[in-house]
């Protein structure tokens, strides 16, 4: 499941630069919600380790 932290990690970087230098129009919003996802599922699979 690290990968997916490592992959969520860099999907929310992607989007905060997105904000940040105004482009990439409703594919951010998407990306946001893909890597809330992961998140959510590797906390579901793995409670006990720290992010």
């Amino acid at each position: 499941m690290n990968i997916l932290k490592w992959t969520g990690l860099i999907i929310i970087f992607f989007w905060f630069l997105a904000i940040i230098l105004n482009f990439g129009g409703h594919y951010i919003n998407l990306l946001l919600i893909v890597s809330a996802i992961v998140f959510l599922i590797d906390s579901i699979l793995n409670p006990n380790k720290s992010i």
